[in-house]
């Protein structure tokens, strides 16, 4: 990942069939507040939707919400897409209902970060700054 120009690109999807989006809502309006562009793709996506409309939005990041209980098989679907489709340069991290005992598996597999609930929307947007890439400028 080099300096590309604008501000950082984030899809925020939900995968699966989780129907609760209220947390990705307040994500997808924390980082646009902060300056980034927001790409939010609605609720019931499947992970190669999710992968297509990152790679057509020459997305940064793609941040996955998840509350199904499916987080080890969607978030590694997704990571797998990102590499078939020579797009592994996104960097998918994410949050949820997700048991501690799964997190070091996802970020085995490529998850760059999981958030919790009680994660602020400052810590995920400074993360997210501190990760993904330095805006223009900056």
């Amino acid at each position: 990942m080099g300096v590309a120009a604008g501000p950082i690109r984030v899809v925020v999807a939900k995968p699966g069939l989780d129907g609760h989006d209220r947390g990705a809502k307040v994500i997808a309006r924390a980082l646009r507040d902060a300056g980034m562009e927001v790409i939010y793709t609605g609720l019931h996506q499947t992970p190669e939707q999710i992968v297509d409309t990152a790679i057509q939005e020459d997305a940064d990041a793609i941040g996955l919400s998840i509350l199904s209980g499916a987080h080890n098989t969607l978030f590694a679907a997704v990571i797998e897409l990102l590499k078939e489709r020579d797009a592994a340069d996104i960097l998918v991290f994410g949050g949820g209902i997700i048991p501690e005992a799964d997190i070091a598996p996802l970020k085995e597999k490529g998850v760059a970060e999981i958030f919790t609930p009680g994660a602020t929307t400052a810590s995920i947007v400074d993360w997210v700054r501190a990760n993904v890439r330095e805006p223009a400028g900056a």
